[in-house]
């Protein structure tokens, strides 16, 4: 059975991506802070308690992932929104903090990963990106930064192990919904005197297809590029966002 180990999988896309790989026939594994969020996660699931950010914890999860058998699949799904504040107004220490979790994460990740995909020969590493690692993204600055240099990170991985088979992968899901982007829709709103309809509004419009994406959309795509389908796809950077033209939201 294949395997896939996922990074904050115990609630919102991680547990989509969970979800989606089970129903797909896959050994899931997911490591999450959030101990209340493991406890709901299915009894089948490898739930791993650990902080991305510390490696000595994260290692000790793939050295068990190496001892039941490999490591088909990653996906280095943890993230945090970070501050909503114009750049002169983020704390250094805020600063620090999304950047650790959101990129220093994902590298820890595809690091200790590495050798258990090289070892088999194969493997996919998906990153979860954003459509704020595609465009500048106004009053979220450590967050678009983390995310811009995820898809660094992402291109470098497939040059550097595509002659291993390990092929690497970014998703940019845009507008989610679910709580986390609740709590940045209301900080939105409270930083440019809007109410959070209005704000939700302009991001709806800010996409082509005038919508938010669900977890499970995400999901999808993540199991696609795991899939033989995708097989020739690496170092690519794929949008699961409904096509952001506008990534200021206004109404």
């Amino acid at each position: 059975m294949n395997r896939v180990l996922i990074t904050a999988g115990g609630a919102g896309i991680g547990r989509a991506i969970g979800e989606a790989f089970e129903a797909a026939g896959y050994d899931v594994w997911v490591a999450d802070i959030d101990s209340a969020a493991l406890a709901g996660c299915p009894d089948g699931w490898h739930r791993r308690e650990i902080d991305v950010t510390d490696e000595t914890e994260l290692r000790t999860v793939f050295d068990e992932i190496a001892a039941a058998g490999g490591l088909d699949v990653l996906c280095a799904n943890a993230g945090i929104a970070g501050p909503t504040a114009r750049v002169e107004d983020v704390d250094l220490a805020d600063w620090r903090k999304c950047l650790s979790v959101n990129l220093e994460g994902a590298f820890l990740a595809a690091k200790h990963a590495i050798p258990i995909m090289k070892a088999a020969g194969r493997g996919a590493m998906i990153l979860t990106s954003s459509t704020a690692g595609i465009y500048g993204y106004p009053n979220r600055a450590p967050y678009s930064a983390a995310k811009w240099a995820i898809i660094g990170l992402m291109k470098t991985l497939a040059m550097e192990l595509g002659p291993f088979g390990i092929r690497a992968n970014a998703i940019c899901p845009g507008s989610v919904e679910g709580d986390r982007m609740e709590r940045v829709l209301e900080k939105e709103a409270a930083l440019k005197g809007m109410t959070r309809d209005q704000v939700y509004d302009g991001y709806a419009k800010g996409t082509s297809m005038r919508t938010f994406v669900t977890a499970q959309d995400v999901a999808a795509m993540a199991v696609f590029l795991a899939s033989d389908g995708a097989a020739r796809v690496s170092g690519q950077v794929i949008a699961v966002d409904g096509h952001t033209e506008n990534p200021d939201p206004k109404v």
